[in-house]
């Protein structure tokens, strides 16, 4: 019943080594590795040390397989700013926030995937064309999540805290999958979830990689999310730090980011967009936002937490079924819609219904 390959995910999940893995349950690094190999399965006892190391229950080591996305397929930032560690434990909880995504599917009906394939298209035309698609015209997104929750995509937050690992996106199939961290202000996760809507569908089937495509991605993302006419009719004659301070919420994007959006709208000068810059540096703007705003959140995995509480169903009956720690849980949901089911498991009350249709209100925009 023992799956090698489920321990070498749950051990990469966790960012150890098969070293550190071996001194940790009392055994050789030659016996992990025999264990990871399938050429050798664990006692029960040597079974429950890893679960206990790893922090996952006994039987997910003898679950199926999971999917890992392949590398070659995920919009990691930089390959470059990431040990190999980092880059596997991404992509382990990327499997397990998938797993999740497909139990979820079995029990209710999702909004499909709408997403274009616009390949070939400069970013700002992109940003243009989706907006006409989605009939957002020219108003602020009140809520990027939400919008892209309501097209099909997924949208997961990452366990991983450290800047190397930045938001990442990649197809599996027909279904768009998004991973933001939260590790970051609210203002830079939106930007991010933007960035990796370029990705989706303007590198979905190859194209531009490395620095060209991350270009692309954040000309797109803001063209996307402060259209042009948008940004002409509000900038000040006379921009400075404090008006953009004022006027970034406008569109929920950073200060960083608004200086950014206005040179590329030739709204500034060179040396105008140079000093503010060095302002917005010098006053520690680029790590710290100021006025920040609160993150966004998925709205569909608080509609389906808030479907299975109805239904008697607890985070703890959730975890059981994936075969992971409740815990885990959380760092794929933004670590709060898992409080309305929290506690015991009671009996579900009579009812007979097919799957539940999740309606996704990611149309709103600002008003």
């Amino acid at each position: 019943m023992f799956n090698p390959q489920r321990l070498t995910l749950a051990r990469t999940r966790r960012g150890i080594t098969k070293k550190a893995l071996a001194e940790e349950i009392g055994v050789t690094l030659r016996c992990v590795s025999a264990y990871e190999a399938g050429s050798r399965s664990p006692s029960d006892d040597g079974m429950a040390r890893i679960a206990r190391a790893l922090q996952f229950p006994p039987d997910f080591f003898s679950a199926g397989d999971a999917e890992l996305p392949d590398v070659c397929g995920v919009s990691f930032r930089s390959l470059r700013a990431m040990t190999a560690a980092q880059r596997d434990a991404a992509l382990g909880s990327a499997a397990l926030a998938v797993e999740l995504d497909r139990w979820i599917e079995r029990e209710f009906e999702r909004p499909k995937s709408d997403l274009p394939l616009f390949k070939g298209y400069s970013p700002e035309r992109a940003a243009d064309e989706i907006r006409v698609m989605w009939g957002l015209g020219e108003k602020p997104i009140k809520n990027v999540v939400h919008l892209l929750e309501s097209h099909g995509v997924r949208v997961f937050s990452l366990a991983e805290r450290g800047r190397e690992v930045d938001a990442f996106s990649f197809w599996r199939g027909e279904v768009p999958y998004v991973f933001l961290n939260t590790g970051k202000s609210a203002e830079h996760g939106r930007f991010d979830a933007s960035h990796e809507l370029a990705h989706l569908i303007l590198h979905r089937h190859g194209g531009p990689g490395g620095r060209v495509a991350e270009r692309e991605a954040d000309a797109f993302a803001s063209a996307f999310l402060m259209p042009y006419g948008s940004v002409v009719a509000a900038a000040p004659r006379i921009p400075d730090v404090s008006s953009l301070i004022r006027l970034k919420a406008k569109w929920g994007v950073s200060v960083a980011a608004l200086n950014y959006r206005m040179h590329a709208c030739r709204l500034t000068t060179d040396y105008q967009n140079r000093m503010l810059c060095i302002e917005i540096a010098r006053r520690g703007y680029r790590m710290a936002e100021p006025e920040p705003t609160e993150w966004e959140s998925s709205q569909a995995m608080e509609k389906v937490f808030e479907s299975l509480r109805l239904d008697g169903v607890t985070k703890q009956d959730v975890a059981r079924a994936l075969r992971i720690d409740p815990s885990e849980l959380d760092v794929f949901v933004f670590g709060r819609v898992l409080r309305f089911i929290s506690g015991e498991s009671r009996p579900a009350p009579p009812h007979e219904r097919g799957k539940p249709t999740l309606r996704i209100l990611g149309k709103g925009h600002a008003p």
